[in-house]
């Protein structure tokens, strides 16, 4: 896991001294859609995670948005199939970073920001279903950054604490 912050955090930081044109502007009307597959899971968490976000510009350096994400795995021993399910809503805000930094690419978005999140975790097995531990209402933070190759399109990394530590994907700009 060390491996994988190291390598966002140096290609953050190639980002950020990527030379350009122009930089670019986050400002009311600014509107991102986020494609991702969460990598690593938190305690037992198991299987592959999928999400989506959207941020959308509402003043200078300054986006809200919403997340979902979902994460299913399997597990189990001789006579059983255990099955837990996560389903993750959150609101979320973001303070972009660009502005402040001087980046001066037009291609680069550093952001991090906070929300207010609802995840419902539920298992299930042979014997029991329903509700199980983690239930319940949190605090998300992330950190992040977007690399656009097009005018249009790109990738993102965002470490956090919502259904995975670090989502990967891709992103478009609207």
């Amino acid at each position: 896991m060390k491996k994988i912050h190291f390598t966002i955090l140096l290609a953050l930081g190639l980002l950020a001294g990527t030379q350009s044109f122009a930089q670019m502007a986050i400002d009311k009307g600014t509107k991102f859609i986020n494609l991702g597959i969460g990598v690593g899971g938190y305690s037992s968490a198991g299987g592959v995670a999928l999400g989506a976000s959207a941020d959308f510009g509402v003043a200078p350096n300054f986006t809200v948005g919403g997340q979902v994400a979902y994460r299913s795995f399997n597990y189990g021993y001789v006579g059983y199939n255990d099955k837990i399910n996560y389903l993750y809503f959150a609101v979320r805000g973001s303070y972009h970073f660009n502005q402040i930094l001087n980046l001066s690419t037009d291609k680069a978005d550093l952001y991090a920001g906070l929300g207010l999140g609802y995840e419902s975790v539920s298992f299930s097995n042979s014997i029991y279903s329903g509700s199980a531990f983690g239930s319940g209402i949190f605090v998300p933070i992330h950190l992040g950054g977007r690399y656009f190759f097009s005018e249009k399109v790109g990738g993102f990394a965002e470490l956090g604490t919502g259904i995975a530590p670090l989502l990967l994907g891709i992103t478009f700009k609207l």
